[in-house]
């Protein structure tokens, strides 16, 4: 599941269903330090995880793909059921139904896949993904990367992480948990750069080269809060990510957060995000955020 801690991995077996299509389950602990939102209701973002643990899983154990092969996100999307994130007396014991599709295969292992996950708490939808990645070798992620390959090196080069937004505006409890930085006068909603704190336990539990999609996608997350801080719009139910380009540690990222047209008969807001690097859109994603529970 590429963790370094066992209390990190939320995934704790699979089954193959079909040629392409498998069943996991997975727990839940009744609170956690970093995927919190409130006491009564579970992140929508530990299901983000949950899922995003689902190919490392599959790919090694189902597909035989070897391990030191890293896998690139393209895409992410999920759609939460806030009725079934409600936190009970006993940790949430969750059944991910998995589909693979638009396989390509280089040399017979995979090197790109879609995976579809329909997620169920008991008989109740918890919610939906879709992630897509690409699979590298070794020595193919070595070219790709170039002198940025070296994770130990790049991690340990890292800058000190900016000073972080106060927590409230962007919906966190603690300033070690918030990764956006003030960027803009006060008072202005945004934009702000993307702060990277190397030494967050949960965000970076191992070294990596490139800043990790969870963080982005926490990223969106908090920059949907912090659009309108004041007038708490919700947490984010559902959201659409696509990745551009490696988002590296040398060099600031800009966010962006701009209030989209919703359908009038969706009560949530839509909010387009989006992460710069250089000149270049590392990211964009599209969130809807509330509708209530």
């Amino acid at each position: 599941m590429h963790r370094a801690a066992v209390s990190e991995v939320f995934l704790t077996g699979w089954q193959r269903t079909g040629a392409d299509d498998f069943t996991a389950t997975a727990q839940w602990p009744r609170s956690h330090s970093f995927y919190r939102t409130s006491r009564t209701r579970y992140d929508p973002l530990l299901l983000c995880e949950t899922v995003r643990q689902a190919p490392a899983l599959l790919m090694h154990a189902a597909y035989l793909v070897p391990f030191g092969h890293q896998m690139i996100w393209t895409r992410f999307r999920f759609t939460a059921n806030l009725h079934a994130l409600r936190i009970e007396r006993r940790p949430a014991e969750l059944q991910l139904h998995v589909t693979c599709s638009e396989m390509r295969r280089i040399r017979g292992v995979p090197a790109a896949v879609t995976m579809e996950f329909q997620v169920m708490r008991g008989s109740v939808p918890l919610g939906s993904a879709t992630t897509s990645f690409t699979c590298h070798s070794p020595a193919v992620y070595r070219r790709m990367r170039g002198d940025r390959g070296d994770a130990a090196r790049i991690f340990d080069e890292a800058s000190e992480p900016a000073p972080p937004l106060p927590p409230s505006e962007v919906g966190c409890r603690f300033s070690e948990d918030v990764v956006l930085s003030p960027s803009a006068p006060p008072g202005r909603p945004g934009p702000w750069t993307l702060r990277v704190d190397t030494s967050h336990p949960v965000l970076f539990d191992h070294p990596v080269d490139h800043v990790p999609g969870m963080l982005l996608l926490e990223a969106v997350r908090q920059a949907t809060h912090a659009l309108d801080s004041k007038n708490d719009m919700g947490i984010p139910t559902e959201m659409d990510v696509e990745f551009h380009r490696y988002v590296e540690f040398d060099s600031p990222c800009t966010i962006t957060a701009e209030p989209q047209p919703s359908h009038p008969a969706d009560p949530r807001h839509t909010v387009r995000i989006r992460g710069v690097q250089g000149e270049a859109t590392a990211f964009t994603a599209i969130a809807k955020v509330g509708g209530g529970c």
